[in-house]
């Protein structure tokens, strides 16, 4: 069930599935990728992995589980919707017969969005109600409308950075420089060619998506993560929309020579009762 608050300039909808934000407006215009048949997707929640291990096998408390999903499965289970108020809109997921199938923790996830002027943040709230220490990846996926303004095409976007990056792909045995200490990463459907362009431990702490021609853009900061990443499928002029990715950490197959949950080195650890806090926010122009 879609959920909607707003404040004189900026309106957001956002479901019970998934508790995934379906609509971001400034206005009235639409600054959200609209689920279309190249992405079925609006922005959703990565928990309790960023993307997959190896075969989507690994072990914790000793056992081996699959993971049916890529990005674990909180973006696939029907939250319960927990509140608003005059700004906010909060969401609930704990475990179920489906997660622990899939994982063996005992959890609460809570979903919040909260407007204030032209700045949407989200915070995601993990609470270990399990009996002993759980481990966890946690990330966030919004895709955003590329073009954002009329008469311009996908190519005349680029992303930039708040403070000077080194930016390389590895292809194959290749490692590719992208942008060789500079703050922009112009968009091209060739960028894509081999998956997301992910940053780990960026200088910057937010990072822009605009036009050379000016216009509207979207600034994502993203204070508390240690990756950023930038995406869009490949190939395909109906994908009219670029994902801006704050994470946790570096995707969880990074850490595939650790098999067991628990040795993960990028995996957080939360121990019996205690709460972990993850926010970014969006603002729109």
């Amino acid at each position: 069930m879609l959920y909607t608050i707003k404040n004189e300039r900026l309106e957001i909808s956002a479901d019970t599935f998934g508790a995934e934000l379906h609509s971001l407006k400034l206005d009235g215009k639409e600054y959200l990728w609209q689920c279309g048949d190249a992405w079925k997707r609006y922005a959703p929640i990565l928990f309790p992995f960023i993307c997959s291990p190896k075969d989507r096998k690994y072990t914790a408390k000793g056992k081996q589980y699959t993971m049916k999903a890529n990005h674990g499965f909180a973006r696939d289970m029907e939250f319960s919707f927990n509140g608003q108020d005059e700004s906010s809109l909060s969401f609930l997921l704990t475990e179920n017969e489906q997660s622990l199938a899939q994982y063996p923790y005992k959890f609460s996830l809570e979903v919040r969005y909260t407007i204030n002027g032209n700045c949407l943040r989200v915070e995601n709230f993990v609470t270990n109600t399990d009996d002993e220490d759980m481990y966890f990846y946690l990330g966030a996926h919004p895709a955003f409308n590329c073009p954002l303004n009329e008469g311009d095409r996908f190519d005349d976007y680029y992303v930039e950075f708040d403070e000077s990056e080194h930016i390389t792909q590895k292809i194959g045995d290749e490692t590719v420089t992208l942008v060789e200490y500079g703050k922009r990463l112009d968009m091209t459907r060739a960028l894509f060619d081999n998956d997301s362009i992910p940053l780990n431990y960026p200088n910057s702490k937010a990072i822009s998506l605009r036009s050379k021609n000016g216009g509207s853009y979207v600034r994502l900061e993203y204070p508390v993560s240690d990756c950023i990443t930038v995406w869009s499928p490949t190939g395909d002029d109906r994908a009219e929309f670029v994902c801006l990715e704050p994470w946790t950490s570096v995707p969880t197959f990074y850490d595939d020579d650790f098999e067991a949950l628990e040795n993960k080195p990028n995996a957080i650890k939360l121990e019996k009762g205690e709460k972990y806090r993850y926010y970014y926010n969006i603002v729109v122009f």
